[in-house]
């Protein structure tokens, strides 16, 4: 059973910078897609980020690009996501969740249905 652990959510002022963290456990055998969603109270799920684990590609919402960075750390199972000058329009939950089985390119684009398992979710608020 592969378990998802996000960390780092918290309130900020705009313009500030969070770093969240993503780690799983339990790895089938395979090559993971990791990525980063986010809901808002009211609105529905919306990509963020998302990562491919051999090769380390990433992708990004146009509306995070130039200002969020995800990477993942070489020996582990973690993935991070730094947020850097942050928008009050940025607050929401943040959930990371894991591709194992893809298809690839619905994986890397973000799109949640390809995702096999989910965190519990972080809270991010920017206060204005």
């Amino acid at each position: 059973q592969v378990q998802l652990e996000e960390s780092g959510g918290g309130l900020v002022q705009a313009g500030g910078s969070l770093r969240l963290s993503c780690t799983f456990s339990g790895r089938p055998l395979g090559t993971p897609v990791m990525g980063w969603f986010r809901q808002a109270p009211g609105k529905e799920r919306e990509f963020v980020s998302t990562i491919n684990w051999s090769d380390s590609f990433t992708n990004y919402a146009d509306s995070v690009k130039g200002r969020f960075a995800i990477s993942r750390d070489n020996a582990g199972n973690t993935a991070f996501l730094e947020m850097n000058s942050l928008k009050p329009e940025d607050t929401a939950d943040y959930f990371c969740a894991v591709s194992f089985y893809g298809p690839y390119e619905s994986t890397l684009a973000g799109d949640p249905r390809a995702f096999d398992y989910w965190g519990q979710g972080t809270q991010v608020t920017v206060s204005s």
